[in-house]
């Protein structure tokens, strides 16, 4: 054998025991354990197409808080009918009976007493049913203000001293005061005061002012002294478990005149940003559920339309301006010689139209079947006016909601 032919032997002998050599310890190394299956390709590898997105689980709508409600149960929660404390008139019953009113407002004087008051109550009660009222609860209201300007008095009720005599208290002897007066109401059916008046008067004209400062039914005639004490009134009577009602929006106290007996009552000087309405915005961030608007002009806010009726001044200042959420209802606008050039019909209707959401009736329950027809046929012509009318009802039932 020549040298080139052993050399390449021995090369080829090397390799191959190195080879050899390599598959021993490849043997002897290799794992024992399972093995791990290959990657699976994802769906961002270029080669394999993504899959589709699962489809979103659709999302259970909210229940219609208004669902089965007929548009004449939902018009009769917008309407506050009177009844005579001491002769309540046969319209009073029809109204809640037939024409789905769901609340009602004692009117008149009485020295009944508790117990009595509370069996006429109950006599209204008794008619809510889920053909009336779809069950809901009546608001029962009254003015039992104190002074010249209480409904309930007798067994069972204390005398309440005028709103003036009350500012001259100190603000925590005045709520539990008032804490007691809202106990008696509560204990003959009453879950509504539309008191406490938060009109500003000036001092020196109070006297010339007829529908408040005549009667002593402001709390004092500063900003300060009115609000901390109308606010302790408010506070004694919801602990009680009456709501109330912060009154005359946007204030009473420089008229010269009662809008209940007079027409053409005209305030030419309160402005959108006036202290009397800061006054009322007190009153609201203190928890009121209602706010009654007054039936005066207001020259220099709307000088075309009484302020309850005025969309300026509901939509625009009490909704707006001061952001109040709550029930809005009228002052008595069912005999007051000031709205008398506007039928009962339309009475109602502007009042929702303006962002209202409750018709008082108080002085003449024989108006309530006009009115009630008249946004029934509005609603159901007009979807925006529907649409409003179901707004005014759910705050309605919101204030119902916080009584329990």
């Amino acid at each position: 054998m020549g040298s080139r032919a052993r050399t390449t032997w021995v090369v080829v002998a090397v390799v191959t025991t190195l080879a050899a050599l390599a598959a021993v310890a490849w043997y002897v190394l290799r794992p024992v354990g399972p093995q791990q299956p290959a990657p699976t390709p994802t769906a961002t590898s270029p080669d394999v197409p993504a899959s589709p997105a699962p489809s979103p689980t659709p999302s259970t709508p909210p229940p219609d808080p208004l669902a089965g409600w007929t548009l004449e149960q939902k018009v009769g929660q917008l309407l506050m009918v009177g009844v005579d404390v001491r002769s309540p008139q046969q319209a009073s019953y029809d109204a809640v009976a037939q024409r789905h009113v769901g609340n009602v407002f004692l009117a008149g004087r009485s020295q009944a007493g508790t117990g009595p008051t509370a069996d006429l109550v109950a006599g209204f009660t008794s008619l809510v049913s889920p053909e009336t009222t779809q069950g809901t609860p009546l608001f029962v209201a009254t003015d039992q203000e104190g002074g010249y300007v209480q409904v309930l008095r007798g067994p069972g009720f204390s005398d309440i001293p005028t709103a003036l005599d009350q500012s001259r208290l100190d603000p925590g002897t005045l709520q539990r005061d008032a804490t007691t007066w809202g106990s008696e109401l509560a204990a003959a059916g009453v879950n509504l005061n539309l008191a406490p008046v938060m009109d500003l008067v000036p001092e020196e004209s109070a006297a010339q002012n007829p529908p408040v400062g005549y009667f002593e039914r402001s709390y004092g005639f500063t900003p300060d002294v009115v609000t901390s004490h109308a606010n302790a009134f408010s506070a004694g009577m919801e602990a009680a478990g009456v709501d109330v009602t912060i009154k005359h929006f946007p204030g009473l106290g420089r008229v010269t005149a009662n809008t209940d007996t007079t027409a053409g009552v005209t305030d030419s000087v309160t402005t959108r940003d006036d202290a009397s309405v800061q006054v009322f915005a007190s009153g609201i961030e203190a928890g009121a559920a209602f706010v009654m608007t007054s039936s005066a002009v207001y020259t220099q806010i709307d000088p075309d339309l009484p302020a309850a009726l005025s969309p300026v001044v509901v939509d625009g200042m009490l909704r707006g301006d001061l952001g109040f959420d709550g029930v809005v209802i009228t002052d008595d606008v069912s005999a007051a010689a000031q709205v008398q050039p506007w039928s009962p019909a339309d009475r109602a209707v502007l009042t929702i139209e303006a962002g209202g959401d409750m018709v008082l009736a108080s002085a003449d329950p024989t108006v309530v079947a006009e009115m009630a027809a008249a946004l029934v046929e509005r609603a159901s012509q007009d979807d925006a006016f529907a649409a409003k009318v179901d707004a005014a009802v759910l705050r309605v039932l919101a204030a119902k909601e916080r009584l329990g």
